[in-house]
């Protein structure tokens, strides 16, 4: 379009018309305007999100120790670890002290792990998410203790670095709607030019002016050209992605945005994705009894401090004991939030009460306890938490009671609940002992902890799957509690979980035959997560991968639709998706399905349109130069069509409201096209039938002894009228003319307003008259065109399927 209109501008300039000249080399500057701004609009909101400070380290340098840029970190250099440190390379203990590690960029485990120094030393790496290690791995933090350990690996050599390097392998897909219209543009660009040669030499050898016949043949050129396809793309995509950043989802392919209403199989990663990624408080269990949390609402239990009962004070009290005043673990966390909400204001809270000694835990005791004073005994008090079978060693438990408690520990694992035993003691002399064993300790009861459902998830897959859309869970976490994740989410666990290791056992038939059954994968390593989303795309599958860690990029990057969690989510697997949930709220990602399947929905009405309007442009331009008659319609008249009524009509389908069933219908299948025969069918015989009603009104005209520019104005407005009609017709498939007419669509009525202000000026103004090569026809003729035309395509609507429901937009 670009060349054409700088072409018609030309041979405008070439036979002295320099009004229209002006009018046609303008209309590029504006065109390119509207390019560049719509595509811009979504980098520039990519380039606000993204965080681009350096983590610092601290390393050993010179025999001193200095703070520099992660990224300086070398091998051999000697790392400094705290809490709340971002480990910056692959390195090895050499001291630690009571050190716990989230690794869940890189496993997807939400508990921590314990880390041990090493008194050997060591060349490689062993795999992330073991206990007792001491390798610590780039990009993990450390959430509690300190240490110090030697730097073996860094960069691409990372664990970390190694699945990033695996990105570059992956290419990025077009998405059908972009092949469809890449096809349509270029099949209908090749029968223009043939069309546009043939109509040119006529004219000449015709008329024997060749010059002017080029222009015909241009202007024909430009009413056939599809230009507004890749301009509907670039509006309704660029709009589409500000429509969903306002739903908190950042586009980075825009691309994603027609994919997502196509999409038939959603990955979803538990942790962090369906999860909050932080521990809470479920279930404390004494006496025999069980008090239950709801960790939905872990935000607010003061609503529970009235019906806590006193049986149960004493577990959480010797809990909080245990534990860290101002934790930075997330078990911990999670029971001080409860506690002091549920026991303000009794005698269970200790805030006057002196640490006197840390026991820490250890891999030969998985167990830590925690000595006070009270400033109102001169007995010290000791709290201790830990595995269930270290408080049962530590209390030195019958078998009968050990039976019982292992019983409710086995029912809470099976809820997916991480559960921890707390145990009390009193000790009198004046030295602590050494080990925690000398203590008489006494056991109290248990603590279980969920990483809690996000408020939203569950309503979220609901809808999902109304939609069509099959939902699948793939973690790292353990088996029992990914089932019971995802039968609270409300997935169908009936075929159990495949596992990592099973996976792995699998041949592609084979896992091919599975995925259609197993809703639920776990322990499943970055690149079985990466196979699993490969063989969904080979059972012609439309794929969209949600995650936030590091181990979930690869899978982000080869799905169709790759969305990352922009809170919780690392770096890397924001820059591997082709969506961002900015506020990590499951939910959004349903509203960015509903606004894809509506976007997609008003691109094939804006097509029909596109087509319906034109047939009759391109049948006006042709019909006068093959029977002889003086030409209807010049370049001036195509770029107002262009400039004025396309895009903004665009703008009008755009910003129509979804269709009442859009979310209760199955998405589209993988291989259907988007400008299918039905919706060619319907904009052909749209464009047909309002083709033969310009004819009418220009033979008509002709017949009634109008002058040629009176004719041609007067046809002109036909075609804008019938165009505003069409838009009207095309709104909805699903409702009636009357009741489109009544939806509300702000756009509409502006486009409407302008359109028809611009024609009466071109028509009434003798400045736009010249420039339109009009003049004003006779008001009643004008009356009565608007009328006959308004009146048979009201018929045609009312007559055809289009007042019927759709059920295949």
């Amino acid at each position: 379009m670009f060349i054409l209109l700088i072409a018609c501008g030309s041979i405008y300039l070439l036979l002295g018309s320099n009004e229209d000249a002006y009018i046609l080399l303008g209309s590029v500057v504006i065109i390119m305007a509207m390019s560049f701004v719509q595509e811009r609009k979504s980098e520039r909101a990519l380039e606000a999100l993204r965080d681009l400070s350096s983590p610092r380290a601290l390393v050993l340098r010179d025999d001193q120790q200095v703070r520099i840029a992660g990224q300086d970190v070398v091998n051999g250099d000697l790392l400094f670890l705290a809490e709340g440190d971002r480990v910056p390379a692959d390195a090895v203990l050499v001291a630690s002290q009571n050190m716990t590690i989230d690794e869940s960029l890189l496993t997807g485990e939400s508990v921590s792990v314990r880390k041990s120094a090493s008194h050997e030393a060591m060349s490689e790496m062993v795999q992330p998410g073991g206990d007792d290690t001491p390798c610590v791995y780039s990009g993990t933090l450390v959430v509690q203790g300190s240490g110090k350990a030697r730097v073996l690996a860094t960069g691409e050599k990372t664990a970390l670095g190694r699945i990033g390097k695996a990105l570059y392998s992956l290419k990025s897909e077009s998405s059908h709607l972009q092949k469809e219209t890449s096809h349509a543009v270029k099949v209908v660009a090749l029968w223009s030019i043939i069309l546009v040669i043939i109509l040119a030499l006529w004219y000449g050898f015709t008329r024997d002016d060749w010059l002017n016949g080029i222009l015909a043949g241009l202007t024909m050129a430009m009413s056939l050209l599809p230009a507004e396809l890749p301009l509907i793309l670039t509006i309704f995509l660029g709009l589409g992605a500000w429509r969903i950043a306002k739903k908190k989802v950042l586009t980075r392919q825009i691309s994603a945005i027609e994919m997502l209403g196509a999409a038939t199989v959603l990955c979803v990663d538990k942790t962090g994705t369906l999860t909050q990624n932080k521990m809470a408080l479920a279930q404390i269990i004494a006496n025999h009894e069980v008090h239950n949390f709801n960790p939905l609402t872990a935000e607010n239990h003061n609503n529970t401090a009235d019906t806590f009962a006193e049986k149960f004070h004493e577990t959480l009290e010797f809990s909080m004991l245990s534990s860290h005043r101002d934790p930075f673990d997330a078990m911990e966390k999670a029971i001080l939030h409860v506690g002091l909400d549920v026991l303000a204001g009794s005698e269970h809270l200790h805030n006057t009460w002196t640490l006197i000694e840390d026991y820490p835990l250890t891999p030969e005791l998985l167990a830590m306890s925690r000595v006070w004073q009270s400033p109102d005994s001169a007995d010290f008090v000791i709290a201790a938490k830990g595995a269930p079978e270290a408080i049962i060693d530590l209390c030195h438990l019958s078998d009968q009671q050990t039976y019982h408690i292992n019983s409710y520990v086995n029912r809470a694992a099976e809820q997916g609940l991480r559960v921890l035993a707390i145990a009390k003691a009193r000790f009198k002399k004046p030295d602590l002992p050494k080990l925690q064993h000398d203590f008489d300790f006494q056991f109290i009861g248990l603590i279980a902890l969920a990483d809690p459902l996000r408020p939203t998830a569950k309503a979220a897959i609901t809808e999902c799957l109304t939609a069509g859309i099959r939902v699948v869970m793939i973690t790292g976490d353990y088996p029992a509690t990914a089932l019971s994740i995802a039968a609270q989410c409300g997935l169908d666990v009936q075929n159990g979980v495949l596992t990592g290791s099973q996976i792995d056992d699998l041949n592609e038939a084979q896992l091919l035959k599975r995925l259609q059954q197993v809703n639920v994968y776990c322990r499943v390593q970055p690149e079985q997560k990466l196979r699993l989303v490969m063989a969904l795309k080979h059972g012609k599958e439309i794929v969209a991968m949600t995650g936030d860690g590091v181990n979930d990029a690869p899978a982000l990057k080869a799905a169709h639709i790759g969305i990352a969690m922009g809170g919780r989510g690392t770096d890397v697997a924001r820059e591997s998706a082709a969506l961002v949930l900015l506020n990590d709220d499951f939910s959004a990602l349903v509203a960015a399905i509903r606004l894809g399947r509506r976007i997609v929905d008003n691109i094939r009405k804006a097509v029909v349109f596109v087509i319906a309007a034109h047939i009759p442009i391109a049948g006006m331009s042709m019909l006068p130069v093959m029977m002889g008659w003086p030409l209807i319609l010049l370049p001036v008249h195509i770029v107002f069509f262009e400039l004025m009524v396309d895009p903004t009509c665009s703008v009008v389908f755009e910003a129509e409201q979804e269709e009442s069933n859009v979310m209760q219908r199955s998405p589209r299948l993988a291989n259907a096209k988007i400008f299918d025969k039905k919706l060619l069918m319907r904009g052909l015989q749209q464009g047909v039938i309002l083709l033969l009603i310009l004819l009418a009104v220009y033979l008509l005209a002709q017949w009634v002894k109008l002058p040629a520019e009176q004719a041609r104005a007067l046809t002109f407005s036909a075609m804008i009228i019938g165009d505003i009609w069409l838009i009207f017709i095309n709104r909805s498939w699903s409702l009636s003319l009357y009741h489109t007419l009544k939806l509300p669509n702000r756009a509409l009525w502006w486009v409407v307003l302008c359109a028809l202000l611009m024609l009466a000026l071109a028509l009434f103004l003798p400045f736009m008259n010249r420039l339109f090569h009009f003049e004003a026809p006779p008001i009643e003729y004008l009356v009565m065109m608007i009328t006959a035309v308004s009146g048979i395509l009201l018929l045609v609507a009312s007559i055809t399927t289009q007042s019927k429901q759709d059920k295949n937009l």
